[in-house]
């Protein structure tokens, strides 16, 4: 049993690692790709042939990125209320509400706003 423990610590310590490393490879190549690009405009030259970029990874399920993302926005928002931030919160809220009119957080978010504007110091 110990060895099967160690052997799936290794190979989980490899999988680390060439992802690390995977990722250090990947942002190394963009930025020489954008100093190359920025010399190029600033020496006048034509720019290099652009390097093509490893596709995105596709996304798991968009419905549920997108109310994370909600879910985000909200609970930032709520802390910098909590936090006596009546400005921020209101910006957040707004943000939210532009970006996502149709979700399920507007209304809870509407309601919010009218609370954060109460707490607003006046001019």
């Amino acid at each position: 049993m110990f060895w099967l423990a160690v052997l799936v610590s290794a190979v989980a310590a490899a999988w680390v690692v060439a992802r690390i490393r995977r990722s250090l490879m990947d942002r190394r190549r963009a930025e020489e790709t954008r100093a190359a690009n920025l010399l190029a405009g600033v020496i006048g030259g034509t720019a290099p042939a652009p390097v093509a970029e490893p596709a995105p990874r596709p996304v798991r399920d968009t419905a549920t990125d997108e109310l994370a993302q909600h879910k985000l926005l909200f609970d930032a928002a709520h802390k910098a209320g909590e936090a006596g931030e009546p400005a921020l919160a209101l910006q957040l809220y707004a943000r939210l509400l532009a970006r996502y009119p149709g979700s399920t957080l507007s209304g809870a978010a509407l309601a919010a706003v009218e609370v954060q504007k109460e707490k607003l110091p006046k001019a």
